[in-house]
């Protein structure tokens, strides 16, 4: 099973974590990432609000040069995931802004056709490998393990274009989680906003969006947060001192990538998944 790889700007920058315990459980699942060479960045919704055709270029540029490899285009980025999939939406179905963008793109000597899809890497997990698939290489089970999932806005909205899962009520990740041994738990404020998008106008209001899911899954009893969206994961992990800080509370709930999570019961020595790089301890490997 071959894919083509985007890792967008941030994982590799700063997420190297989520990046190497992604790779270490492709490896063993028998999955072939293949890095998308000569990429740029997505587009990311800051450029959509300022000029939209400069969105959908950068997108169309990125779909292009997958559709040069004839292979579906496969992120682990929520936001890369939701840019690339709505800039292909719009795409197919406007001919005649697809055409302008094809011809902004002559001039790279690309041209987008709309052959190629855009996954998830969990939606590579769950539904072109299956979960019983998956529950057959668990060698680890996280017997007792108690996690808060959290997907991040972008991975299921809009569900039109998304096509992940139910926006209202999704269930991909409580069933990845499961065949791992781990038990995802019922939370307050579990579908809310971490709060991220507006760390950079509005920190007090951000913090508040974010303490909010650190009650909720203290009280619920959660050993740890599971997430697969890493600015979701920078608001949880990095900001979690910052939020004790200023209110004075303590909380030390360990934030994972849902990947380390399953590289654990895949086996994975834990040194390969990139824990050292968890700003909140990981205390149960």
């Amino acid at each position: 099973m071959r894919y083509l790889y985007y890792t967008g700007c941030t994982i590799p920058a700063r997420m190297n974590n989520y990046d190497a315990s992604a790779r270490q459980v492709a490896k063993a699942l028998n999955i072939e990432l293949i890095e998308l060479q000569n990429a740029v960045c997505c587009g990311t919704v800051n450029i959509k609000s300022v000029d939209i055709k400069t969105w959908l270029s950068l997108g169309a540029y990125n779909l292009a040069l997958a559709e040069k490899d004839d292979m579906d285009l496969v992120t682990l980025c929520n936001g890369c995931f939701s840019t690339l999939k709505d800039s292909k939406h719009i795409l197919d179905s406007k001919s005649n802004l697809k055409n302008e963008i094809n011809e902004i793109l002559s001039e790279t000597n690309l041209i987008y056709n709309g052959t190629i899809k855009v996954k998830h890497f969990i939606e590579v997990l769950y539904t072109d490998l299956g979960i019983d698939f998956i529950k057959n290489k668990i060698v680890n089970p996280l017997d007792n393990l108690k996690v808060a999932i959290h997907y991040g806005c972008h991975a299921i909205r809009p569900s039109d274009v998304a096509n992940l899962d139910d926006p209202e009520n999704p269930k991909i990740l409580e069933n990845l989680t499961i065949i791992t041994g781990a038990k995802p738990i019922e939370w307050r404020f579990k579908d809310q906003c971490c709060g991220g998008p507006i760390l950079g106008i509005n920190e007090d209001l951000s913090l508040k969006m974010v303490r909010n899911k650190f009650i909720g899954a203290k009280e619920a009893g959660a050993d740890c947060f599971i997430t697969i969206c890493p600015f979701c994961a920078v608001q949880l992990d990095v900001m979690q001192m910052k939020v004790e800080q200023k209110y004075n509370e303590k909380y030390e709930i360990p934030v994972l990538y849902y990947t380390q999570l399953l590289g654990l019961a895949l086996g994975i020595n834990p040194e390969l998944l990139g824990f050292d790089l968890n700003r909140v301890p990981v205390n149960f490997i």
